[in-house]
């Protein structure tokens, strides 16, 4: 299992630890750095502010935000940051939900995600390989764009850079069953949000058959720390704006998902709270048992045990939010 370091997006403005971090990683032989979006900083800018300043550490979005771009445009930043970094850039992406789709990017929610994230897919494909122009007559995405209202004139084109790699890394962020089991035919990895070692059963059915070199890459929050209830405290808030405020009530795949591990009145009762405006509670109602198990968090003894349980299953690369220096060494040195 290899070791990834996963910085996030920005919240009030750039982070001064993170290129230091992204450093000590690399120095310290992570396999990768990842960076995210969802409606402020961008997940490609940093990235290449850390390719600059690194030599060998993998490049990867996890994620990019299939709204944010045309899979055109995303194709052009991706083969773009190859050519920079010497061919280090892996592309995750992920649908979002509606509330941040149709919210903050102002376009309408796909009415089917599956056949909209098959079609991206295959025109970010189709510009890497660069075999002959971009066509594609689909529900959400034409090459040429031939809508009612458009002017007619459009012709198909290939990109005028040669991509560096065809074969440019291309994982996914999927949570419900269909899209998970999706992910394992059309991309390269799939970029789980929460993942408990000891729930794999969870995702069993989706996950039949994976072809070889197939990526499982899940995030987790990793702390050193003596006291653990304290180390779980930014895993609880994280876990009580992503299930309680990333999304609508009626429609809120991080919920769903919480619920399908055996959390499904909790999840429940965070939304609740979230959306009354009750946000403190809502992340104290989150449980401990659900914040330890999908991180990594207490004595250096402790995480080794549980580092353990996390190498034993299907998991490839783990990707560690680590807030210091001191963490990433010592998950590190326990993961060999």
């Amino acid at each position: 299992m290899r070791l990834g370091l996963a910085l996030g997006y920005w919240g009030r403005g750039p982070s001064p630890a993170h290129l230091d971090l992204a450093t000590e990683a690399e120095n310290l032989g992570y396999h990768s750095v990842w960076t995210a979006e969802a409606w402020g900083s961008d997940a490609f800018t940093p990235l290449t502010w850390i390719a600059a300043h690194t030599s060998r550490i993998r490049l990867g979005t996890a994620i990019a935000q299939m709204a944010a771009r045309s899979p055109t445009a995303t194709a052009m930043h991706a083969l773009t940051l190859d050519h920079l970094s010497g061919g280090r850039m892996m592309l995750g992406l992920g649908l979002s939900g509606p509330q941040v789709v149709e919210g903050w990017y102002g376009r309408p929610f796909p009415a089917s995600p599956l056949t909209a994230t098959r079609e991206y897919v295959d025109v970010i494909r189709q510009v890497l390989r660069r075999e002959g122009p971009v066509a594609l007559e689909g529900r959400f995405h034409s090459h040429p764009y031939r809508g009612a209202d458009a002017a007619g004139t459009g012709k198909p084109l290939k990109p005028i850079t040669h991509p560096l790699r065809a074969d440019l890394p291309l994982l996914l962020g999927a949570e419900g069953p269909n899209n998970i089991a999706q992910t394992t035919r059309i991309a390269d990895g799939w970029l789980p949000l929460y993942w408990s070692p000891t729930r794999t059963g969870v995702h069993q059915a989706s996950l039949t058959d994976l072809p070889d070199g197939f990526m499982i890459a899940p995030m987790a929050r990793a702390q050193v720390c003596d006291d653990i209830a304290e180390g779980l405290l930014p895993v609880k808030a994280m876990l009580g704006f992503y299930i309680g405020g990333m999304g609508h009530a009626a429609r809120n795949f991080h919920a769903d998902l919480m619920a399908r591990m055996g959390y499904e009145e909790e999840a429940r009762r965070i939304q609740q709270l979230f959306l009354a405006g009750r946000k403190e509670e809502a992340v104290l109602a989150v449980p401990d048992s659900f914040a330890d198990e999908i991180s990594l968090v207490g004595p250096r003894e402790r995480i080794a045990e549980r580092l353990d349980l996390w190498r034993k299953g299907p998991v490839t690369d783990l990707l560690v939010t680590a807030p210091d220096p001191h963490t990433l060494r010592v998950l590190a040195e326990l993961n060999g």
